[in-house]
């Protein structure tokens, strides 16, 4: 069987046909909370970033914050306060809660601090900042000049004829501070100004350096030309045919003299059952929240794992504790095939450590303690695990003590209960003969791991073991047609300790705490009577 190459690699290749040096760009507009689904365009840059890097090009990756773009409506998460911003350049209005420069940093920040722990170090550029230093001056004068070929393009190519007050560059309005309401009414190229009027009423002239901005169809092919892009993902929106990618071939090329960037298309990540992820919805998972509950090699792995033009269907739920396992047995595999090995590499974030604890593991021994780190170390230490690195156990505390109270379902937690739960007056006669005899049998035995104790309770189905024979005993019944049932046993053990007819997987469950106190509890459960 032929050696499958990771994705990453195959793109690295791509690009490399068409020259050694190249520099990998994405943005996203901070115009609400940065998610799941924008991790994809980040990640997925980065890993062709990395891939071209292993492959000797010479490549620089560098990130867009598109904080020019205009506020488009009163978001769910926004009050109603920001009805006068709306249609004003981002970095423009308020910060929503007063503690950063501006809208566009309060979504930003966060974002930016996410990245460092992911391990994703792009050059920041903002679009304000670029438009304002006058980055965009020659391709404002290019698009000014030839507005009606690129009116043209824009109609051959998506089918749609632009109005015949249609300008490539929309001027912020002096008085009502807005972008998305003025119509160009005349331009002087000499001294790099343009006349406008607004809606508001206001007639007057801005600089061309910062008075205004692109519109989206013109600003990406002239970002390209202007600060060298050659690979860039983007969302299937913009792939469409007619979409923006396709009139930004021939925008870039006809009128900024420039070949379009090699295309990286990517799905979408969708949440549950809830569809596609959308700021403006209000349909996401915080890519901060998510660093709060799996580590970041994780969510690296998430994206890394899927091929861009497929979709990912993401639950932080239950699901994602199948996600860090698969990610862990193949981080600590022997057998892993060279495309594991792969994903892993690109996976990796610099920095961070790992520990030899399972996440599900934790996420019981977590509870068993209560969260007390000095009790949970106490169980990892007493589970075989390695304590050396008590920074890493605490990250990992910290991962699953959120992942309880932020995404577990109810059916994920317990609690181990102080006293004797009254639901053990419930137990069966065979239940409570069978928490006896497992007392008595804890009492003189050594301490138990996780497998001793699966097996333990599964012994006593089976004739001539001494769990088996003391409970035919005691039941005065013949060992050849006592009849166990597992399932039953492992109800009467969690309603012992939780008060509840099931629990976590029990031989981790039940090696994670005391044995001299498991024990006690189980022989007050079957000795209980009402």
């Amino acid at each position: 069987m032929a050696d499958i190459t990771h994705w990453a690699d195959v793109i690295a290749d791509e690009v490399l046909a068409k020259g050694k040096k190249h520099l990998v760009a994405t943005g996203i507009t901070p115009s609400g909370h940065i998610h799941i689904g924008n991790m994809r365009e980040v990640v997925t840059a980065d890993v062709a970033y990395r891939a071209l890097i292993d492959k000797g090009a010479e490549a620089e990756f560098i990130y867009i914050a598109d904080t020019y773009d205009p506020l488009r409506k009163v978001y769910p998460f926004l009050d109603e306060s920001y009805a006068e911003h709306v249609g004003k350049p981002l970095s423009e209005i308020p910060c929503p809660c007063g503690e950063h420069k501006n809208y566009s940093e309060h979504f930003l920040e966060p974002f930016l601090a996410a990245l460092e722990h992911l391990g994703i170090h792009p050059k920041v550029y903002r679009a304000d900042e670029l438009y304002k230093e006058g980055a965009y001056v020659e391709a404002i004068k290019q698009a000014l000049l030839k507005k009606d070929e690129i009116a043209a393009i824009l109609q051959k190519r998506s089918g749609k004829t632009p109005v015949d007050t249609w300008n490539p560059f929309n001027p912020i309005c002096n008085e009502c501070g807005k972008v998305n309401t003025t119509i160009v009414t005349g331009f002087d190229i000499d001294a790099e100004t343009v006349d406008y009027e607004c809606s508001c009423g206001s007639n007057d002239t801005v600089p061309m350096k910062g008075g205004g901005k692109l519109t989206w169809r013109v600003d990406w092919p002239a970002r390209w030309k202007a600060l060298g892009v050659t690979v860039e993902p983007f969302g299937k929106d913009h792939a469409s045919r007619g979409g923006s990618y396709d009139t930004g071939v021939e925008i870039a090329k006809e009128i900024f003299g420039y070949e379009a960037p090699h295309p990286i298309v990517y799905e979408w990540i969708m949440l549950g059952q809830k569809g596609a992820m959308s700021s403006s919805t209000g349909v996401v998972v915080s890519i901060s929240d998510m660093l709060k509950v799996v580590p970041p090699e994780v969510l690296r792995y998430l994206i890394i794992r899927t091929k861009p033009e497929k979709h990912i269907r993401f639950d932080p739920a239950l699901p994602l504790l199948t996600l860090v396992d698969e990610f862990e047995r193949l981080h600590s595999s022997d057998k892993a095939t060279d495309y594991d090995k792969r994903m892993i590499e690109l996976s990796h974030a610099a920095g961070l450590c790992h520990t030899d604890i399972p996440f599900k593991h934790m996420t019981t021994i977590y509870q068993v303690a209560a969260g007390d780190l000095d009790k949970i170390l106490n169980i990892v230490k007493r589970a075989g695990y390695d304590v050396s690195n008590e920074k890493c156990i605490r990250e990992l505390t910290d991962n699953v003590g959120n992942w309880l109270e932020m995404y577990a379902p109810d059916n994920a937690k317990f609690s181990v209960q102080e006293e004797l739960p009254v639901s053990t007056s419930q137990l069966t006669d065979l239940q409570r003969v069978f928490l006896s005899n497992f007392s008595a049998i804890l009492d003189k035995s050594g301490e138990l791991n996780g497998e001793d104790y699966h097996n333990l309770v599964y012994s006593a189905k089976e004739a001539g073991t001494e769990l088996n024979t003391n409970i035919a005993a005691a039941l005065e019944v013949a060992p050849e047609s006592l009849e166990v049932n597992p399932k039953e046993l492992f109800k009467a053990v969690y309603v012992s300790v939780l008060g509840q007819p099931s629990g976590p997987k029990a031989g981790w469950f039940l090696s994670s705490l005391e044995k001299d106190f498991l024990a006690q509890r189980f022989k007050e459960a079957a000795e209980y009577r009402p």
